[in-house]
């Protein structure tokens, strides 16, 4: 185990972000696992220090709430006044009284120290800045042009004038809440930079998408070494495309599920933070229900940090579908009998049975007990990247 510093400088935050991504799959309560954990808080201290993130306006964290519990303006008249008022309010014609950062502090959990902010003038508002960890892994990828301003990196990778229209409709529900929501939004349209000009090999069939064999037959590629690169073809197949794109630094992103700004072709993204056999194959039916079943006109875009619960019925249909095409909830308590012994024996008959990868197995059944020891090995750490190392940046 390497010895932990003081993070003083670009190449001490450049070298700890290194060490950082080689421990990431570490188990907890481990040398390695205490290792990454400190490392983590450091990067962290020293991103908030050096590149400080800006407190959204009044009026965006109030959107934002409204976005992620489906409220509409007539549901803010119990927190700010009559339809007239919330109308000003939301049009940035009346400041927030302190009655109403009272009301909307207590009620809808927005920071005071968000809402007290004064709104930016109009010239100011399109103005939003990229944190520099995250312009300049951008810039390393060939993705973000030298001297291109955020603005104009945006609307190149989102469709020129959807760009807007693209940050609004974003689902953030399940992020981080130290999460940078601008960093989020550059990631989205680097991952659709990288789908701009990918090829499928079938049409998109909603229909066909949707129907649980196919999420099955993908859950049974998980038992071939090759399967995380079968898989992008059997969604090619679908008329589905597979970006593979490790997230940026403020983020701490699993996947994405979007479409595609100029023709709406479903884009799936994975960042493979955590290369595991298991954690991939549920990241990837996971954005795949998402695809079938949740993106629409209105709703372009919806990223993931799994690591999160939620109680949002997207998500959580998400994660049944996801559950199901694996293992079936019946069969695993079938199986999974509380008070019962189980070995690697047990684990590998029990994949088998179910046409699964063990990992997939085993990294259920620590996170049902809470056991993240046992079967560790079982996983296959560091074993998926291979298989996409001409699609990652910088990488291929």
């Amino acid at each position: 185990m390497m010895l932990v510093k003081p993070i003083r400088s670009e190449s001490d935050y450049e070298a700890n972000l290194a060490r950082l991504g080689d421990l990431i799959d570490a188990v907890p309560d481990t040398p390695e696992g205490d290792e990454l954990e400190v490392l983590a808080t450091l990067i962290e201290r020293y991103e908030n220090d050096r590149y400080p993130i800006a407190l959204p306006t009044p009026l965006a964290a109030i959107r934002f709430r409204m976005e992620q519990g489906n409220l509409t303006p007539r549901d803010l008249e119990e927190y700010i006044g009559s339809r007239a008022r919330v109308s000003e309010v939301l049009s940035g014609t009346r400041p927030l009284s302190i009655g109403m950062i009272r009301s909307l502090n207590e009620h809808l959990g927005i920071p005071a120290e968000v809402l007290i902010r004064p709104e930016p003038r109009q010239e100011e508002r399109a103005s939003v800045e990229l944190a520099k960890p995250a312009a300049k892994q951008l810039l390393a990828w060939g993705l973000m042009q030298a001297k291109e301003s955020f603005e104009a990196f945006m609307a190149r990778g989102l469709g020129g004038g959807q760009a807007l229209a693209m940050l609004r409709k974003t689902r953030t529900e399940r992020t981080n809440a130290k999460t940078d929501f601008v960093a989020v939004q550059a990631w989205c349209a680097a991952v659709l930079l990288r789908a701009e000009n990918a090829t499928v090999t079938g049409p998109f069939d909603l229909t066909e998408v949707r129907k649980l064999e196919i999420v099955r037959t993908l859950a049974k590629l998980s038992i071939h070494a090759d399967g995380p690169r079968r898989a992008q073809q059997t969604l090619s197949d679908l008329g589905i495309i597979l970006v593979i794109l490790p997230h940026l630094p403020g983020t701490h992103l699993d996947g994405a599920a979007l479409r595609r700004p100029k023709d709406g072709a479903p884009v799936i993204a994975l960042t493979l933070r955590r290369d595991r056999i298991d954690n991939f194959w549920f990241t990837l039916l996971h954005e795949l229900a998402h695809v079938a079943f949740h993106l629409t006109d209105d709703r372009a875009c919806i990223v993931d940090e799994l690591d999160i619960g939620s109680s949002e019925a997207i998500e959580m249909e998400a994660d049944e579908l996801a559950g199901t095409a694996l293992i079936p909830d019946e069969q695993w308590e079938a199986w999974d009998v509380k008070g019962t012994y189980t070995g690697i024996s047990d684990i590998l008959a029990f994949a088998r049975k179910m046409e699964v990868n063990p990992a997939i197995v085993a990294g259920r059944w620590q996170k049902t007990h809470r056991d993240y020891r046992k079967f560790s090995k079982l996983l296959g750490h560091g074993t998926v990247r291979p298989n996409f190392t001409d699609l990652i940046p910088g990488v291929g």
